[in-house]
C-alpha cells in the first residue's frame, strides 16, 4: 500500500514537476524578453534625431552571440551593421553550416524582428545558434526614428539564454524543493499508509474470528477516515445483525422444540394408557382419543404455520393474485368463524365504506382468508365475553385498508414492536391457556408482506388493539366464492 501511495503520488508530482518547470521557463523568457526589449527601445530612444554613423564593412558575427552577456548592433535601415559592441574576437570558431558565421545584410532583413521593426514595431525572437554549445539565443530589435519620423535606423540586441532553459541558481532551488516534496511525500504516504492498514488489520483479524463463530466482535471506528468509519460502523452492523439472527435461531429452535414436544407428550401419554388397558374400556377411551385427535391437528397446524414461514422467507411461497371484493371476503370470514364467536358470546360488527369505490384489491384468495382467520381468531380470543369485533374496510387511494379492533386488555406499549415476531408472547401463560402457539401475527405479517402489503398494529392498555393492514388497491373485483 505504502509504494504504491508512493509511485501514485510520485507520478503526479512528476507531472506537476514538468508543467510547473515548462511554467517557470516560459515565465523566465518573458522576462528576458521584456528586459531586452526594453534595453532595446531605451537605447533606440536615446539615439532618435542623432546622425548615424556612416555605414562601415563590418560584418553581422553571429558566432559571437553564443557568448555571455548583452550584445548591441547599430544597423542602418538597408541591415548593415554601423556598430557592434562587444568587438569580435578574431580567434572565435564559425559554427555549423546551417547557421553561418557571418550575416549578409539581406539575410539580416530576413528576420522577422528585424522586419517588424522596420515597420516601427519593437519585436523579439529566439534562435538556435549551432555553435560548439548549441545555444539558445534571444534577439530584440527596436527602431530608431529621425527627426522626420521615418525609421533611419535600428538597434539589435542578442543575448545568450541558458543551455539549461534556466539559470543554475534556480535549478538548484526547484531541485531542492523537489527532492524537499519527495521526502515529505515519504514520510506522509508511510503515515498514512500505517494509518489505513492498522484498522484494515484489525477488520481482517475480526473477520477471522467472526467466520470461527465469534459473533461478539466489534472494532474500533477510525473516525478521521470517513471510509474506514463506515467501514468499520457497517462491520459492526452486520455483526450485531448476525448476533440477533443467530439469538433468534436458538430461540425459534427452542420454542418449536417447545411447542412440538407438548402434543408429542399428550399422544405418547394417551397411547401409553391405551395401551395400559384403556383400549377395552369403552367408555374411557372416547375422551383419550379425542385428547389424542386435538393434539394431533394442533400438531398439523403447527407444522403447517412453519411450513408457511419458511416458504415466505424463502420467497417460494404460491401466490394467485387476482382482483378480490376485502369487503366480501370479511364477511365471509366472519360468517365461517360465527360458531367460535357464539361460543364466547362475541359478536362481530363489519363496517365496509364504499364511499368513493368498493374496496377491491390485487392478492391471493387462501392467504387473504389466511390472514383475516388469524386476526379474527386473535381478537375472539383475547375480547370479553359479551363484547363485539369491530372491524372495518376502506378503499384508501392506491391501497384498501382493514382493520381488527377488539375489546380486549391491551398489549403494553414495550411488547408492541415485537408481537409480529414467531412465538413472541405479551402473556406466555394466558397464550397458552387459549390454546395459541404464537405463530397467528407472524404468518399474517408474512403472508400480507409477500402480497405487497403492510401490517402494524395499535394498542392502549384497557381500551383493547387494533391490527390493521393494508394491500394494494385494484380497478375491478371478481365475486368471491
Amino acid at each position: 500500500m505504502f509504494l504504491s501511495f508512493l509511485a501514485i503520488l510520485l507520478l503526479g508530482m512528476g507531472v506537476a514537476a514538468l508543467l510547473a518547470w515548462r511554467s517557470v521557463e516560459n515565465l523566465y523568457l518573458d522576462t528576458q524578453r521584456e528586459n531586452l526589449l526594453a534595453q532595446a527601445r531605451l537605447t533606440a530612444s536615446a539615439l532618435q534625431g542623432q546622425p548615424l554613423p556612416v555605414e562601415s564593412t563590418q560584418s553581422y558575427t553571429q558566432i559571437a552571440n553564443v557568448q555571455p552577456g548583452i550584445h548591441t548592433r547599430l544597423l542602418s535601415e538597408q541591415g548593415a551593421v554601423l556598430i557592434g559592441l562587444p568587438l569580435s574576437s578574431g580567434d572565435l570558431t564559425a559554427p555549423l553550416a546551417e547557421n553561418k558565421a557571418f550575416l549578409s545584410p539581406a539575410e539580416l532583413l530576413e528576420r522577422l524582428e528585424i522586419a517588424q521593426a522596420l515597420q516601427g514595431q519593437p519585436a523579439t525572437a529566439v534562435r538556435n545558434v549551432a555553435s560548439a554549445e548549441n545555444r539558445m539565443v534571444l534577439y530584440a530589435a527596436a527602431p530608431i526614428f529621425g527627426d522626420n519620423g521615418v525609421v533611419s535606423g535600428l538597434v539589435y540586441l542578442a543575448m545568450p539564454l541558458p543551455q539549461t532553459g534556466l539559470p543554475m541558481k534556480w535549478l538548484v532551488q526547484l531541485g531542492g524543493a523537489a527532492l524537499a516534496a519527495v521526502i515529505l511525500a515519504s514520510v506522509a504516504g508511510s503515515m498514512i499508509a500505517r494509518r489505513i492498514a492498522r484498522p484494515m488489520h484489525a477488520l481482517a483479524i475480526a473477520s477471522v474470528a467472526v467466520s470461527g463463530g465469534d459473533l461478539t466482535q466489534q472494532v474500533t471506528l477510525e473516525n478521521s477516515i470517513n471510509e474506514l468509519n463506515d467501514l468499520g460502523k457497517a462491520f459492526n452492523r452486520m455483526t450485531d445483525s448476525l448476533r440477533r439472527s443467530d439469538q433468534a435461531k436458538n430461540a425459534f429452535v427452542a420454542d418449536v422444540n417447545h411447542e412440538l414436544r407438548t402434543p408429542l407428550t399428550v399422544i405418547k401419554g394417551t397411547l401409553e394408557t391405551l395401551e395400559d388397558g384403556a383400549m377395552d374400556d369403552a367408555e374411557g377411551r372416547g375422551p383419550l382419543l379425542a385428547s389424542m385427535q386435538r393434539e394431533t391437528d394442533r400438531l398439523i397446524r403447527l407444522v403447517n404455520d412453519l411450513l408457511v414461514l419458511t416458504r415466505a422467507d424463502a420467497g417460494t411461497l404460491s401466490l394467485r393474485l387476482q382482483p378480490l371484493d376485502l369487503g366480501e371476503m370479511v364477511h365471509t370470514r366472519c360468517e365461517h368463524l360465527a360458531p367460535l364467536a357464539a361460543r364466547r358470546q362475541v359478536k362481530f360488527a363489519v363496517a365496509v365504506d364504499k364511499a368513493s369505490s368498493p374496496p377491491c384489491v390485487l392478492g391471493d384468495a387462501d392467504r387473504i382468508a389466511q390472514v383475516l382467520d388469524n386476526l379474527l381468531d386473535n381478537a375472539i380470543r383475547y375480547t370479553p365475553m359479551g363484547s363485539t369485533v369491530t372491524i372495518n374496510v376502506r378503499h384508501n387511494g392506491p391501497i384498501c385498508e382493514c382493520a381488527v379492533h377488539d375489546r380486549g386488555p391491551g398489549i403494553p406499549e414495550k411488547h408492541l414492536p415485537m408481537i409480529f415476531e414467531r412465538f413472541y408472547r405479551a402473556d406466555a401463560s394466558r397464550n397458552r391457556q387459549t390454546g395459541g402457539a404464537g405463530l397467528g401475527l407472524a404468518i399474517a405479517r408474512a403472508l400480507v408482506t409477500a402480497q405487497g402489503g403492510c401490517i402494524g398494529a395499535e394498542s392502549v392498555e384497557g381500551e383493547g388493539t387494533t391490527i390493521r393492514f393494508s394491500l394494494p388497491a385494484s380497478t375491478d373485483c371478481l365475486p368471491t366464492a
